[in-house]
């Protein structure tokens, strides 16, 4: 069923934009549909991944769906990169995400994101954890029937709708996330000072992390 708990919390993410946001990184962007909405706000987004495939993949879906062009805005400029090897901008991103990407690299990757960060940037991260508490238990059987209710009408509403909703897409490589929230939170809190963390109902959390401004700083927006 083409229910996708990245996609479910797109919203959420959008929320954590700043109201000044001109600049947007996307970490591990898949097919690049989250990428996609920050561009339509009128963002100039870098979106990365490492996969090939669906950085084609990404490049198609943009050309697909897009509508005509529409003054002061364009589309996300995808390209084939993983984040741990390449030097990325300094103080120049005024908003960063990494949707289900985290877990792929090394946690303290996120010390390139934060220091990529213009003065006032948000990182958001949502993430992925296994289970090893019993809380993380009790929050994934609180989700087992809401998933399943929540993908079953996603199935019903793509049988009615239009042909379009039936596109299938490349699915991203994935893994399974091997570091725990604890840890996460520890780990989370030396890199990222003030860091806020709370579990979401779809085997995710989310991290939002503000940089000070700096008004001596312009960053490279």
């Amino acid at each position: 069923m083409s229910f996708d708990h990245n996609d479910h919390y797109h919203r959420l993410l959008l929320r954590q934009v700043p109201p000044y946001c001109r600049t947007a990184l996307d970490v591990g962007c898949g097919t690049g549909r989250f990428a996609r909405r920050l561009a339509g706000l009128g963002i100039k987004v870098d979106a990365i991944d490492p996969s090939e495939e669906v950085i084609a993949e990404a490049i198609t879906e943009a050309r697909r769906t897009a509508t005509g062009p529409t003054p002061g805005v364009r589309g996300p400029r995808f390209r084939r990169a993983d984040v741990t090897g390449v030097q990325l901008p300094r103080a120049h991103y005024d908003f960063i995400s990494c949707l289900a990407s985290v877990h792929h690299m090394p946690f303290g990757t996120v010390a390139a994101l934060r220091d990529a960060l213009a003065p006032g940037g948000v990182l958001v991260i949502l993430g992925c954890y296994p289970e090893r508490t019993p809380l993380d238990w009790v929050w994934s059987l609180a989700a087992v029937p809401v998933n399943a209710v929540v993908r079953l009408t996603v199935f019903v509403r793509d049988k009615l709708g239009s042909a379009a909703a039936h596109h299938k897409q490349t699915q991203a490589p994935v893994a399974q996330p091997t570091m725990p929230l604890p840890q996460i939170r520890r780990e989370a809190a030396a890199l990222l000072p003030g860091c806020r963390i709370r579990r979401l109902l779809f085997w995710r959390y989310l991290l939002v992390f503000r940089k000070a401004a700096d008004r001596t700083q312009g960053g490279g927006r």
